[in-house]
């Protein structure tokens, strides 16, 4: 359905940040299980926050309208889990107050660009 249209707000887009967020968990995940040796959340956390991108990438060949929303409403729930992990991270001492800050400021902007995406997209679909 290639909706690129409706992701472009400013210079960037959903797709830059959401890839950008993502190679920044992979750098984390690295660094935390080779300096920190944590394998369990670390791969909670590299599972979602590259899911995210995963799943706006695949919302630009979205079927349809109602496709489209499901695509990025997968990633607004796996951006609602990175930032727990990444809360959890944070506050048991596995990673730094600014990589915590960074990241979580990352993560915020992305909710708040899927959030605004899909309601964008649903009152023009007029879907609830």
């Amino acid at each position: 359905m290639g909706e690129n249209w409706i992701m472009r707000k400013g210079k960037d887009t959903i797709q830059d940040l959401s890839l950008r967020f993502a190679m920044d968990v992979v750098d984390l995940y690295k660094l935390l299980t080779r300096d920190k040796k944590e394998y369990v959340m670390s791969k909670q956390l590299l599972r979602s926050g590259t899911s995210i991108g995963a799943n706006v990438r695949e919302s630009q060949n979205a079927e349809s309208g109602t496709d489209f929303i499901h695509k990025l409403s997968i990633s607004l729930k796996e951006a609602g889990e990175t930032e727990y992990w990444l809360y959890l991270l944070n506050h048991g001492g596995y990673i730094s107050k600014k990589d915590y800050t960074k990241l979580n400021s990352q993560i915020l902007s992305i909710i708040r660009m899927l959030t605004s995406i899909i309601k964008k997209k649903k009152q023009n679909m007029d879907v609830d």
